[in-house]
């Protein structure tokens, strides 16, 4: 069912409220999510250095639930590519490598300005903000993100959140588009 293949960046794991819609949208099979378990480790320890409350043991078994939560997303194989790429960020050439291995028509990211155009360009590979590539799913089948949002906020139990709520805290991931969207059809999630 899936036409394409995207790859996750680490930054868009970091934040749990995003990590959640993503791995969810994932699930629906519109399109394939790749990464790696260097991905993983990035976004892993940055949080515990950042989160005292966190611990090593909590995080592995999140990273074993979205491993086990979307079919054969993990990438191997791409080693040998990273020396080879430039990139602004050399620690940032093991994602365009995983990206590339897996002939990724997307890395989604945050941070755009560490994968230019001029060097993804070389592979067909473009680099989005996950506010425009869930918004780009929505505007194809937007019940699909309606569906999803319900679900996400239904999960939610500590503390439980109101539609309004949700949309507020989509609004500071990053995604103005997702939660203006959403906010369009509050009475569905």
């Amino acid at each position: 069912m899936a036409s394409f293949t995207v790859v996750y960046d680490a930054c868009v794991f970091y934040p749990a409220p995003l990590r959640d819609l993503l791995i969810r949208l994932a699930r629906t099979r519109r399109f394939r999510a790749r990464w790696t378990t260097q991905i993983h480790e990035e976004w892993t320890r940055n949080l515990l250095a950042n989160r005292k409350d966190l611990t090593r043991q909590q995080l592995d078994r999140t990273v074993t639930a979205i491993n086990n939560a979307v079919e054969d997303c993990l990438i191997t194989g791409y080693e040998h590519i990273i020396e080879g790429l430039k990139l602004p960020d050399p620690n940032d050439r093991h994602v365009l490598a995983a990206a590339i291995r897996v002939g990724a028509a997307a890395i989604v990211t945050m941070n755009l300005k560490d994968f230019p155009n001029t060097v993804l360009n070389e592979f067909d590979i473009f680099a989005q903000h996950p506010d425009d590539f869930i918004l780009d799913l929505a505007d194809l089948e937007p019940p699909i993100l309606e569906c999803v949002a319900k679900e996400q906020r239904a999960n939610l139990h500590n503390p439980s959140l109101s539609t309004q709520e949700f949309v507020a805290n989509i609004r500071r991931q990053g995604l103005p588009s997702v939660a203006n969207f959403l906010e369009d059809r509050i009475d569905l999630i």
